[in-house]
């Protein structure tokens, strides 16, 4: 799936009883990302953007806070001087869905 594909894609509610995606099937989907996205403990996906200023990566968190409300899915932020970084799972299943990777995708789309 290429990124076009997965940031066409509606997250979708996750009520829980579902297993989290398995290393085998989060490595069919990681190549949709940009290859900025780490995989961490084939759990959470994490991604680290370098900005000019503070403003400016507050900016982005905004527009990135936005996809997230708008997809009812949320992701983890930390934002600092030039520096923003993502941390996204889904929380009701303590590991990675598919959803996961179409937020990360929707995020890649963010014109810097």
């Amino acid at each position: 799936m290429t990124m076009e594909d997965l940031a066409d894609k509606r997250c979708l509610a996750c009520e829980g009883g579902q297993p989290p995606l398995t290393e085998e099937q989060i490595s069919e989907l990681l190549p949709g990302l940009s290859q900025d996205w780490k995989v961490i403990e084939n759990h959470h996906l994490r991604r680290e953007w370098g900005f000019s200023d503070f403003a400016s990566a507050l900016e982005f968190v905004n527009l990135a806070g936005g996809i997230c409300e708008d997809e009812g899915h949320h992701a983890d932020f930390e934002v600092g001087w030039g520096r923003v970084k993502a941390e996204i799972w889904t929380h009701k299943i303590d590991g990675l869905t598919e959803s996961d990777f179409y937020l990360a995708a929707k995020f890649d789309r963010i014109e810097r």
